[in-house]
């Protein structure tokens, strides 16, 4: 228990708060130096200060959930491989390990000790999404993680301040994109560069020469203040199931919600097995997405942290598609492992309705293009880019779902501009999806519409790794479910929700991503919020007549 005087817990909350500081400037820091456009525009990216044991202390407000409580792990990792009085100043460790970092190769994280004279304080912490890190362009043909790009272990890449160059070489040599991923290797160096300079600013200002007292006080106060929020909760245990799209056939995931006494644990015995595609999942990217699911709804207010992620646990049996085991394919994993918040809420809102949405698009509908940079072709002149596109969110219970919201991943959607600029197609139409939010008492979040080609008379490729086609977000409580996705050419074939599509030259690509699921019966919705929609163009009138029972001649 801490019984320290009110004055020194003040000075303990604003370190606290101070140290918050010093990660979002370090992942700052990394999102403006980035040359990944899904990090520099999109924010895919982790940053934390850890203590000295490796407990996370604090993580920067910009950032992604399956970065961030998978990156919660990682320092851990790093020091089961190198013990601590083996690190000295100016050491750095790089690894890209799906089942150590966050789920797949092309994320990779670096750990940095920090020193505060000859001691060892701290560590800062983060990752990132690189475009490319070899393997398939294909992105959904894998079959095991050695197809899907360099494999890196936990090694170090600065020795004492000694670049390791034969491991640069190596990571240069195994991508299309050298200039780019190595430049982004840099990029995170220099982020947690920033971060153990303003580490030690902040401690030579509070007159602190190790980090050991205020780390128990954050994790003590926040595990307090987790538990004393799960405690306010009706106990017992809940089941929900979940069909996803996969591929070739249907993915049955299976979720036992238990609230106990401080502790809040999900279990995911019943899903399906290991899938020979690539949306399997380590069980560190099934515990990052449980964990933020839990959080949203039940310490929404409390900073994440070791303490706070403590009292929420996760199981999974393994070899299930959600505790995928090595070598299994996992460069996907994020098509399942998005949609984990929807089942955790399909459970919570059994015990709990008035806080919880109805399901939502989750999986990102990103947009992930190859193609040649002239005409005709020129050998080694081709582009490689990404623009995260979003659907809707599932309503609340007291307001309407968000569209185009990147929940729950929290990848923000990427500028067509920078898209268009990068590359040679050009983007025609970008707009709500008119009626794909799912109707209701609360409507469901729209989804978008998406018109591209190409810019010069060749074809380009186009990879799909999307949710929500076959399987919509369901409604809840008498509310509809939102629209499912679809992709197609202009010219009238309908393209796969997973897979590489070649789209010819002169004809058009149009993406329309999913709509959130509504809450409550349709024609119990306020009819200014009805009129407001058709103002707006995001219903259209016959869905305001037939499903919301609207006269729109009337208002």
């Amino acid at each position: 228990m801490d019984r320290a005087t009110g004055a020194d817990l003040i000075g303990k909350q604003i370190m606290w708060s101070r140290l918050i500081a010093v990660v979002e400037e370090q992942a700052q820091a990394l999102q403006r130096t980035a040359f990944s456009t899904i990090v520099r525009e999109s924010g895919d990216l982790a940053a934390g200060v850890f203590d000295a044991r490796g407990r996370m202390l604090a993580q920067a407000v910009t950032g992604t959930p399956g970065h961030i409580n998978s990156m919660a792990l990682a320092v851990g990792h790093v020091i089961d491989h190198y013990p601590l009085h083996t690190m000295q100043p100016g050491d750095v460790f790089i690894h890209n390990d799906p089942w150590m970092g966050t789920g797949h190769t092309n994320d990779i994280s670096l750990t940095t000790p920090c020193f505060f004279g000859d001691k060892l304080v701290g560590f800062l912490a983060c990752n990132s999404h690189v475009m490319d890190i070899g393997g398939l362009i294909d992105r959904v043909s894998s079959t095991d993680v050695f197809m899907e790009g360099l494999y890196l272990p936990i090694l170090k890449i600065v020795d004492g301040g000694v670049l390791n160059e034969t491991l640069m070489a190596v990571i240069r040599a195994n991508t299309r994109q050298p200039v780019e991923t190595v430049g982004d290797v840099y990029s995170l160096m220099n982020c947690n560069d920033v971060g153990c300079v303003r580490l030690l600013d902040m401690m030579h200002e509070f007159g602190l020469n190790e980090l050991d007292e205020l780390a128990d006080h954050i994790i003590e106060t926040s595990r307090a203040a987790v538990k004393a929020e799960i405690a306010k909760l009706p106990k017992g245990t809940w089941h929900a199931s979940l069909s996803l799209d996969g591929q070739g056939e249907a993915v049955e995931l299976k979720a036992a919600l238990t609230i106990s006494d401080g502790c809040i644990h999900v279990d995911y015995t019943g899903s399906a097995g290991m899938t020979k595609r690539n949306f399997n999942v380590p069980i560190c990217y099934t515990l990052a997405y449980t964990s933020y699911a839990l959080g949203c709804i039940i310490a929404r207010d409390i900073p994440n942290n070791a303490g706070s992620l403590e009292p929420r646990t996760v199981s999974a049996p393994e070899g299930c598609i959600l505790n995928a085991i090595k070598p299994a394919a996992v460069i996907s994993r994020s098509q399942v492992g998005l949609m984990l918040p929807d089942l955790v809420y399909d459970c919570l809102r059994q015990a709990i309705p008035d806080r919880v949405p109805a399901e939502s698009t989750c999986a990102l509908w990103g947009i992930t293009i190859l193609g040649p940079k002239t005409s005709p072709p020129k050998v080694n002149e081709r582009y490689q880019v990404q623009v995260i596109t979003t659907g809707g969110m599932g309503a609340l219970p007291f307001r309407d779902g968000l569209s185009a919201t990147g929940f729950p991943s929290g990848v923000r959607g990427g500028p067509i501009e920078v898209f268009e600029a990068m590359s040679t197609v050009i983007v025609w139409r970008k707009e709500y999806r008119q009626d794909s939010g799912g109707p209701g008492r609360m409507r469901g979040g729209l989804g978008q519409v998406i018109e591209m080609e190409n810019g010069i008379h060749e074809a380009f490729l186009y990879n799909t790794t999307y949710e929500r086609v076959d399987h919509p977000a369901r409604g809840v409580s008498g509310g509809c479910h939102g629209a499912a996705g679809m992709i197609r050419l202009r010219s009238g074939q309908r393209l796969a929700g997973k897979g590489q599509h070649q789209i010819p030259a002169g004809d058009r690509v149009l993406i329309m991503s999913p709509g959130g699921g509504g809450i409550g019966d349709p024609r119990e919705r306020d009819r200014s919020l009805i009129a407001a929609d058709l103002a707006n163009e995001l219903i259209s009138s016959e869905t305001a007549r037939d499903i919301y029972g609207f006269d729109a001649s009337a208002s």
